[in-house]
């Protein structure tokens, strides 16, 4: 049973944790401002970029970290750790891109707001609002990503920690209670 859960069950367990802290974050968002944020997600192309890219690089992140929490021979998979490592890096990218898209954002509505054909009805408060929030649905994507992207090589550094106590340092073998 110790071999089972050293093996498989623990890589599994610890891999599920930044998916569970995914779902966590996002229901602990309040329903107005999710129901906002998707609404303008739709038509937000670098929203898109962040969030397809960084859900690709989260996949494959706990693709890799499960592969290195694996006790293969005498120790851990560590040949995935140059690529966690990378990945992980990767991450810083995700603020700076939704930084980019609050830019742009901001610069749109104040292009909009300043042009010589702007009227009172286009300078309402109401219009600068509705033209500023796709600025910050960018920045919220940033910073979504770069929180899940993040996770797993932590978990991996901790996963091992535990996994290694558990197995007394020394590979789990199949007499072990």
């Amino acid at each position: 049973m110790r071999r089972l859960l050293i093996l498989q069950i623990l890589p599994t367990a610890f891999c599920l944790l930044p998916i569970g802290a995914a779902f966590v974050i996002i229901a602990s968002i309040p329903s107005d401002a999710m129901r906002d944020y998707l609404n303008r997600v739709q038509h937000s192309a670098i929203d898109w970029v962040i969030l397809g890219f960084g859900t690709i690089l989260f996949v494959s992140q706990i693709l890799l970290a499960w592969r290195a929490m694996r006790w293969v021979g005498t120790g851990f998979d560590e040949t995935q750790d140059r690529w966690l490592n990378h990945l992980a890096t990767a991450a810083e990218w995700f603020p700076l891109l939704g930084l980019i898209g609050t830019v742009a954002a901001i610069l749109q509505t104040f292009s909009a707001i300043g042009a010589p054909t702007a009227t009172a009805q286009d300078v309402m408060p109401r219009e600068i609002i509705r033209r500023y929030a796709p600025a910050i649905t960018a920045t919220g994507s940033g910073l979504f990503m770069a929180l899940m992207n993040i996770l797993p090589t932590w978990i991996v550094l901790l996963g091992r920690d535990l996994i290694r106590s558990l197995a007394g340092g020394k590979p789990p073998t199949g007499d072990a209670a």
